[in-house]
């Protein structure tokens, strides 16, 4: 098989061309031709009249040596990589792990279900303890809050099965490194459980919260199926670590209810809201460090604009789907603005998880046909904005969050500002032309005291600016809606690069976006996988 990249052809084109241009590039007749299929799919919209579709597809040929030797020169034409992906240890594992201490796997967000669901495949029988509920009970909960104002501190868009990810796009893309594939494997799993086809091949690939509802649940009855134990409202309070001369040892955990769970490998996928735990586990001693993360505001557009700023006269294209966009804004004071998390289509929702704190995400269907594009637009800050305690990342976050709470009128109405009166530095009186998403309802007020002053001054200076970037962006009547303070986990729990176990516990294995070594689905399924491996080899090794 044949991987060849870079086949560019005009955004309405068919079957035949495709055909016609695999034959060109590869200067063969039709009938040496034995079929190929699409590997990714993108699109270059820079000269908006004339987009283009760039095309990667495996191709099978009459004689590939041949074909290979003749184009030795092309770069776009090699051998097709082996994406397949293979158990550690030459295949799945004893059943029954020495002792009978099984593997706890603890949160079921991405990164969890993953780690699960390959501990599973190699006959591990993964305990997964999920502080919430089942997925559908947690929805229940969260659209009761973005109704009635009722908080669930255990149940909403952070805590519950399928993580904060089941509540955002669902965006299946990322920049991470992956030379043995993983990401295919977490693809390829997404669409055995009932995901679209075309997250394959798309070069944007993104699911929505309903579909992701479905998703989860099949693979939770998949990983049962093979000897997985789910537990849901089962909260880990307390970690039970034996001391040692060279660090400590994992012997057990502690449940809310008084429980205590015997095992000696725990993967640690507790997300990046889970700062009860983060306490826990710095008072335990586990290796803890401050990490950078960024704050700011969401905005939204209407859809509309930013289709046809991006995409011209090919606005509305049923390939081309509700346009995205990426930003960023290097501040006069150093501090550096960018698009976070946008959300084609989409809503802006509340994401809080603890009382009298609010926060904002984005949220986006599969169809992303909802009126307003929405997008997180914040700063990059680092530990030397919140010196000291390895935990005032979350002390700052907590802050911030209560300071809009309070902007928002105390009852989780979110402040809200128009873009244009926020550059002005004047409080906003009424909506324009732009109605926002967010429920229950936005309060307009001034955000200037949202958040600190070297973050205000910076995407006070960055809004024109994006205007250069996306003509029309700054539209003086586009909502922001405030704050956005969970781009990322504040810490990172440390851990090997050879075994990935905690720098100081052994048998505790910080997985995911909580532990500071994920952002976002498909890196902290990743992330998950890779950890699932690194238990099923030191459990090997016992």
């Amino acid at each position: 098989m044949l991987r060849l990249n870079e086949v560019k052809l005009p955004l309405e084109h068919d079957e035949a061309a495709l055909t016609d241009a695999v034959l060109a590039r590869l200067g063969i007749a039709a009938g040496a031709l034995l079929g190929y299929t699409i590997f990714k799919r993108s699109y270059d919209a820079r000269k908006r009249s004339a987009v283009v579709l760039i095309y990667s597809l495996d191709v099978a040929v009459a004689d590939e040596a041949a074909v290979l030797a003749r184009l030795a020169h092309d770069a776009h034409v090699a051998p097709a990589p082996d994406t397949a992906y293979r158990f550690v240890a030459g295949g799945a594992l004893p059943a029954g792990p020495a002792g009978g201490a099984r593997p706890v796997v603890i949160g079921t967000g991405p990164c969890g279900l993953f780690a699960a669901l390959v501990l599973a495949q190699m006959g591990l029988r993964p305990l997964i303890l999920e502080r919430g509920k089942e997925v559908r009970e947690r929805t229940v909960d969260t659209f009761g809050f973005w109704r009635k104002r009722e908080l669930n501190p255990e149940s909403n868009v952070q805590f519950g099965e399928g993580g904060a990810g089941t509540f955002s796009d669902g965006k299946l893309y990322s920049q991470i490194k992956d030379p043995k594939h993983y990401g295919r494997k977490v693809l390829t799993e997404f669409v055995k459980a009932g995901a679209p086809e075309e997250i394959m091949y798309v070069s944007k690939p993104h699911i929505g919260t309903f579909r992701l509802v479905k998703m989860v649940e099949q693979m939770r009855a998949n990983i049962e199926a093979m000897g997985g134990e789910y537990r849901f409202n089962s909260k880990v309070v307390d970690i039970d670590i034996e001391p040692g001369a060279q660090g400590g040892q994992v012997r057990g955990l502690t449940l809310a209810g008084g429980e205590h769970i015997a095992t000696r490998h725990v993967v640690l996928a507790i997300g990046h809201s889970a700062r009860d735990t983060f306490e826990m586990l710095y008072e335990r001693g586990v290796y803890i460090e401050a990490k950078p993360f960024s704050i700011g505001f969401r905005v939204e557009h209407p859809q509309s604009l930013i289709d046809s700023c991006r995409f011209g006269p090919s606005a509305g294209h049923p390939i081309l789907g509700a346009a995205d966009y990426k930003l960023v804004h290097h501040a006069a004071n150093g501090r550096s603005v960018y698009s976070f998390c946008m959300c084609p289509g989409g809503t802006v929702v509340a994401a809080a998880s603890e009382p009298g704190r609010l926060v904002t995400n984005g949220m986006s269907q599969y169809s992303r046909n909802e009126r307003n594009a929405n997008s997180a637009i914040v700063v990059g800050i680092t530990p030397l904005d919140y010196p000291g305690h390895p935990l005032a990342g979350i002390a700052l976050q907590r802050e911030l969050e209560e300071r809009a709470f309070a902007l928002g009128g105390g009852n989780y109405d979110a402040p809200g500002q128009l873009v244009g009166d926020f550059v002005a530095g004047r409080a906003s009186t009424e909506f324009g032309s732009v109605t926002p998403s967010y429920k229950p309802a936005v309060h307009l007020t001034d955000l200037a005291s949202a958040l600190p002053d070297y973050a205000i001054a910076a995407m006070r200076e960055a809004f024109p600016a994006f205007n250069k970037q996306i003509k029309g962006y700054y539209q003086a009547d586009a909502v922001l809606t405030g704050v956005e303070t969970r781009t990322s986990s504040p810490i990172r729990i440390k851990r090997n690069d050879d075994d990935l176990q905690s720098l100081n516990t052994r048998g505790l294995f910080p997985a995911g976006e909580g532990a500071g070594y994920a952002g976002g689905i498909l890196s902290a399924a990743v992330d998950g996988i890779k950890v699932a491996e690194a238990v099923a080899l030191a459990m090997a090794a016992a």
